[in-house]
């Protein structure tokens, strides 16, 4: 969802000219060549946010491939930092830091477990931090 979400809202805002790649990645391979989930569709569909990707693994090569890694938790984020080449540049941050809703959550909770209430909060979350990601760093 949220790499469906940031490449609608950078492609709205006219600036693909300033992002390479918009990808999203799992931490472990465990669900490596799904579609998203059904529901992440759906809320997607729902906002008019087309969404096509099937799920892959973060490997060593994306720490120099992008110029930031976004985690969604701190146990991700963790992981991340624990991953980074230490010649990487890339920056590694939490996605939640470009927050400035504070009826938002910093941490995106996986919803999987959840209901269709959880996707859309998770959409909420996602485009807000998007939306304060480009102003902050590509405007």
């Amino acid at each position: 969802m949220a790499e469906a979400i940031f490449k609608h809202k950078v492609k709205e805002a006219g600036l693909e000219d300033k992002v390479d790649t918009i990808d999203s990645f799992g931490i472990i391979g465990f669900h490596t060549g799904d579609s998203p989930d059904s529901r992440s569709i759906r809320t997607c569909h729902k906002h008019g946010v087309p969404i096509n990707h099937q799920s892959q693994q973060i490997s060593k090569d994306d720490f120099y491939k992008f110029d930031y890694l976004m985690a969604m938790d701190e146990g991700h984020l963790s992981d991340l930092h624990f991953s980074k080449p230490r010649d990487s540049k890339c920056i590694v941050k939490l996605f939640g830091e470009w927050k400035t809703d504070d009826k938002l959550n910093k941490v995106v909770v996986d919803p999987y477990y959840s209901n269709s209430k959880a996707f859309e909060y998770n959409f909420q979350q996602l485009s807000h931090f998007t939306d304060v990601f480009i102003q902050q760093e590509l405007s």
